[in-house]
């Protein structure tokens, strides 16, 4: 292993997620920056988040099992789930998948579950938001010979 800046500790794979993270989470151009972690919750695997539009969102929370910290303005909801939930799957249009879980300074929360963490599960929303946009779920299509 490699030492950081001459400290003699070596630098740990823990370290290196938590670097990625840091550098996808800075804010994108016309956001807010980052969701605010409600008081006395943590996001310990980091937070993306998932945008729907606000018409889908009252669609898709019977369908999972726990919803996490749901945030909303007039046009969108943003579900927030662990980073890196968008590894080798594409989320189904018209969702879009946001690292760093930057969100418009209009945003407010309008869901908190009870609990110290914000995530919804992101395989359950992904399977909801198939159910409800009509988009076979990837690992379910045909593969091209």
């Amino acid at each position: 292993m490699n030492s950081v800046g001459g400290a003699g500790r070596p630098l740990g794979l823990d370290t290196l997620v938590r670097l990625k993270r840091d550098r996808r989470s800075s804010p994108a151009d016309g956001t807010g920056g980052p969701f605010p972690v409600p008081e006395g919750m943590t996001a310990p695997l980091g937070c993306d988040a998932v945008a729907v539009p606000a018409r889908l969102g009252p669609l898709v929370v019977p369908r999972l099992p726990r919803v996490g910290c749901v945030y909303a303005d007039g046009t969108h909801w943003w579900w927030i789930v662990p980073s890196d939930s968008d590894d080798a799957l594409t989320w189904p249009a018209p969702a879009q998948y946001s690292p760093g879980a930057p969100l418009p300074t209009s945003a407010r929360l309008i869901h908190r579950p009870g609990g110290t963490v914000p995530y919804t599960p992101p395989i359950p929303l992904y399977l909801a938001l198939c159910r409800v946009t009509g988009t076979t779920p990837e690992w379910s299509r045909p593969l091209p010979a």
